[in-house]
């Protein structure tokens, strides 16, 4: 997940999903949210909202999901291990270790988003989300950049045996 703060009011979380199954090209999954601070607003990222991306995933993907995932607070929650218990028939989640993102995959989006952001100004939180998103957009249609993330971190992707 990364966070994007706007120097004004309000920021802009994202989760990310790298998907990669051998045969097919390697997708970006995502999820937005931006926050201008108003009152009982959320500031980031719930529980329900990490569970309505990886539905997502599961319908877009159309089977089941092994889970590459960080120790985020939420994403170890007893709410989502109770969740991720409930749906063994289609998810699998491994856990990185305690701090490693030198294994995660989506660093490599959260840095490549990071420069392609830095010369522009914006005038809103809402402008911002419209600019990241527009970023966001172009990495989905660049499966061998996607590939370049995953091969960053040394993991392997491999088919059935």
């Amino acid at each position: 997940m990364l966070q994007v703060v706007y120097r004004g009011r309000g920021r802009v979380s994202i989760a990310a999903l790298i998907c990669a199954k051998p045969g097919m090209r390697t997708r970006l999954i995502y999820r937005m949210r931006a926050c201008h601070h108003r009152k009982n607003e959320p500031k980031g990222f719930t529980v329900a909202d990490f569970q309505a991306l990886l539905q997502a995933a599961h319908a877009q993907l159309g089977g089941p999901i092994s889970l590459v995932w960080d120790r985020l607070p939420k994403h170890v929650s007893a709410e989502m291990r109770a969740w991720i218990a409930g749906r063994q028939d289609w998810l699998l989640v491994y856990r990185f270790p305690a701090y490693a993102p030198e294994l995660n995959p989506a660093e490599g989006v959260w840095s490549n988003l990071r420069t392609k952001l830095f010369n522009f100004t914006v005038h809103g939180i809402d402008e911002l989300a419209g600019l990241i998103k527009n970023r966001l957009k172009s990495l989905q249609y660049r499966p061998d950049l996607l590939n370049g993330f995953i091969a960053e971190t040394g993991l392997m992707i491999s088919g059935p045996a």
